[in-house]
């Protein structure tokens, strides 16, 4: 795992098949010998964030983390060693957790288990269950956390990537993960769903680990997928972020409420025809969810009338904003020539100065232009 990439982790656990979302840990600039060459940094340092000092030595067949606690006691973190296991460096199949103290032999704790004998064998040699166990316990006994990091940011585009990918969001008290479909039981399925989300991950600069029994090898490498639909109404985000002119934000609000074709007008036809064919799909609930998919769509309708009266409002302002407009003239240079956008801007603003008349922009120039989209959630790749 490269310690500037999240981690997801696809595995089966029991009857079903997760994916579970990890933070990156920054490695340290000065590691041990030991820890560079048998890959146990991603261990370590996260333990030293929460003051924790760690050292990794030579077990009875196996490299191991020894963890000294503030309390005196210590965790060692340990790969099989008796048998010993043939695993990459730092990457074996279980983990055995345990705590005790070298002045106090009656203190024997086992924090984690996932030998194949354990209770948490099904976990296997997950890294980021590891880490939730050591965490838990470390919580427990009092120590700091660690500090906060990009971590919900982080999780939040690894949400958005699973649910384009099909899997369905699972949120607990104390942990929350994505899991594929339950009526999904074909494993040929499961392969090929677990395969395309390991494809649009990778794509999306993620980390993965999973078990190679659940992927599909026949499917073809993915190709360019492009931006979603939701990154192309990115751009409209960012169109209106940066806009000095009222016609400007116009312009993006026309994109979203422009009667019959517009974004708005599209989510509310999709959502209806959802409810119709949810209507016919037969179990006794279905009519239930389809009414309430009516309801809500009839007032995200009226929110859409709405909010398109109100994109007339501000078209009749038709003014500079005074917080952006003096910040745009001002960003250019008076020999050089503005940037598209800044120049579009200025030739909207009929109070920005120009040094020769300009003829009132098309309608092609107000209309942002938006790169294609792809089928972000389509089956293919």
């Amino acid at each position: 795992m490269r310690p500037d990439q999240t981690l997801v982790t696809l595995q089966r656990e029991g009857t079903r098949i997760t994916a579970r979302t990890s933070e990156p840990v920054i490695r340290e600039t000065v590691v041990g010998t030991s820890e560079r060459e048998h890959e146990y940094s991603y261990l370590t340092t996260p333990l030293r964030q929460r003051g924790v000092a760690c050292t990794v030595e030579y077990g009875l067949s196996d490299y191991i983390v020894h963890a000294e606690l503030p309390d005196g006691s210590a965790l060692i973190i340990s790969p099989p060693q008796e048998p010993a296991t043939d695993h990459p460096p730092g990457y074996p199949e279980s983990w055995l957790v345990t705590r005790g103290h070298s002045d106090d032999s009656t203190l024997h704790e086992v924090i984690y288990d996932s030998e194949p004998d354990g209770p948490h064998a099904r976990h296997g040699g997950s890294v980021p269950r590891l880490l939730a166990a050591i965490d838990a316990r470390l919580d427990q006994l009092g120590l700091p956390h660690r500090p906060k990091s990009q971590r919900l940011t982080q999780e939040s585009a690894a949400d958005a990537v699973l649910h384009r990918a099909g899997f369905v969001p699972v949120v607990l008290f104390r942990e929350r993960f994505h899991r594929l479909p339950s009526a999904m039981t074909d494993l040929v399925e499961q392969r090929q769903m677990v395969t395309r989300a390991i494809d649009m991950l990778r794509a999306e600069g993620f980390d993965v680990s999973c078990d190679p029994d659940l992927l599909d090898p026949s499917r073809p490498p993915p190709g360019d997928h492009g931006l979603s639909l939701g990154d192309r109404l990115g751009h409209l985000t960012q169109s209106i972020q940066s806009a000095a002119h009222t016609s400007e934000v116009v312009a993006a609000l026309s994109e979203l409420t422009a009667p019959g074709d517009g974004v708005l007008q599209r989510v509310v036809e999709s959502l209806n025809t959802t409810a119709d064919w949810w209507e016919g799909l037969g179990a006794p609930a279905d009519p239930h969810y389809a009414n309430r998919l009516r309801y809500i769509t009839e007032k995200l309708d009226s929110y859409a009338l709405e909010i398109r009266s109100m994109r007339g409002d501000l078209a009749d302002r038709h003014t500079d904003h005074p917080d952006r407009v003096q910040a745009w003239v001002g960003r250019v240079a008076p020999e050089e020539p503005a940037a598209p956008r800044v120049a579009a801007a200025l030739a909207l603003s009929p109070t920005a100065r120009r040094t020769t008349p300009a003829a009132p922009p098309s309608a092609s120039a107000v209309r942002p232009t938006l790169p294609p989209a792809r089928p972000s959630s389509a089956p293919g790749r």
